[in-house]
């Protein structure tokens, strides 16, 4: 809190200011929960029982810290795999994107940590995650372009290997309009 209360006081603000008094107080429980420690216990699989199509979750909202500026970029993630022995359940793909989103990230390392720990968890036939973010960084310093929506992808497995597969699974991304 101390730092923030510094911050505020070196670019002139007065931090006695009504508006002001539980500012370093709420900054500093915002970067706790974004930027502190964080365990994400292994998920529960289930057995596919055969079923072998595709299972896409899109449309997952998802918030993180920019790690160059510190400032934010959001936007939205679809996430799918093509099981071979293993399914999880539904609710657990928007709680991985969030824990990855969490912390200081750049946009393609959110995808790959994504990719890569489903890829793990359930040794799929293929994984593929889209994401789609606005970068604040973008947006209120440097170029200053409001608006502009960046495209990151990871792919593995059939979604690179097989193109009727990438097909599909970019389809189903499209269909949130991007």
């Amino acid at each position: 809190m101390y730092l923030v209360d510094q911050l505020l006081r070196t670019f002139g603000h007065d931090v006695a200011r009504e508006g002001l008094l539980k500012t370093p107080e709420r900054v500093a429980r915002f970067l706790t929960e974004y930027l502190g420690p964080r365990e994400l216990l292994p998920i529960t699989t289930f057995s596919a029982e055969g079923m072998n199509e595709m299972v896409v979750v899109r449309a997952i909202p998802f918030y993180s810290l920019c790690e160059h500026h510190l400032l934010p970029f959001f936007g939205t993630a679809s996430v799918g795999y093509v099981p071979s022995d293993r399914i999880v359940g539904l609710s657990k793909i928007p709680r991985i994107v969030r824990h990855f989103a969490r912390g200081l990230q750049n946009q393609e390392r959110l995808a790959q940590n994504v990719a890569d720990y489903l890829d793990a968890a359930l040794v799929p036939k293929g994984v593929g995650v889209i994401l789609h973010a606005r970068h604040l960084c973008m947006e209120m310093r440097g170029v200053a372009i409001a608006g502009a929506v960046t495209t990151t992808s990871a792919l593995r497995g059939v979604f690179i290997d097989d193109g009727r597969a990438r097909r599909e699974f970019l389809d189903f991304d499209a269909k949130d309009g991007h």
